[in-house]
């Protein structure tokens, strides 16, 4: 930007050589960090998996020992199709069954059933397949009036809450992420006209929140509404 000192018949000054150099060293570091660091990411979940499944497996029908060299991933692999046939196994009767049978065997054991408990809980709140997960994201006032923040819309409030709640119209149970780590953040509960329904996706909503509010889902220039990129 020109001050009121700047001659406007001398010419901006180029980047030096440093400068120049410095930028290229930049734009290079963000184009190979992600992909750098994505493929080191599954290459140790790779190794660590195979590390563990590996031993289990009996040697002699290891692929080791008829191709002569240890490939990375094959642990994996045995992992997928184990856990495969598991879960085949435990939608059928005799597997619901024995899942039945051991979990009242865990009930009777007082550290055991407070530990496996709170695993099967986190497992399926992370992994399970159902109408809890978040499809909608939303502007909520939060922590005053007046101020906005990102939230995802998880679902209508039930039970003793909706009986405690000094309101006479719907709750909405919305939780709000903290950046830059979405998975952390507060579960609260606002009345149904207090929650705004936003057009972009959850992942972009959370594209947005980890960043910081630096990646905007209507690309490249973030200061143009969604809106007026549609009338155009």
């Amino acid at each position: 930007m020109n001050t009121p000192f700047d001659d406007p018949l001398v010419p901006a000054r180029r980047p030096g050589l440093f400068a120049r150099l410095r930028s290229s060293f930049l734009t290079g570091i963000v184009v190979i960090a992600p992909v750098g660091l994505t493929i080191w990411l599954l290459w140790t979940v790779m190794g660590w998996i195979d590390g563990v499944v590996l031993p289990l497996v009996p040697h002699t029908i290891q692929p080791e020992q008829y191709i002569g060299i240890n490939l990375r991933g094959v642990g994996l692999i045995i992992f997928l199709l184990f856990t495969i046939i598991v879960g085949w196994i435990a939608k059928g009767i005799i597997g619901r069954s024995l899942i039945g049978y051991g979990e009242r065997l865990v009930d009777r054991m007082p550290v055991v059933r407070s530990i496996y408990s709170g695993i099967k809980q986190i497992s399926e709140t992370v992994f399970a397949q159902s109408e809890r997960s978040f499809e909608t994201a939303c502007l909520v006032q939060y922590p005053r009036r007046g101020i906005w923040a990102i939230g995802f819309i998880s679902t209508v409030a039930k039970g003793e809450i909706v009986n405690h709640a000094e309101t006479s119209g719907r709750l909405i149970s919305v939780f709000v992420p903290t950046t830059p780590n979405p998975t952390s953040g507060f579960l609260l509960y606002f009345p149904e006209e207090d929650v705004v329904e936003l057009d972009m996706s959850v992942e972009d909503a959370a594209k947005l929140v980890i960043s910081a509010g630096l990646v905007y889902p209507n690309g490249k220039d973030p200061t143009v509404a969604l809106d007026d990129k549609k009338a155009k």
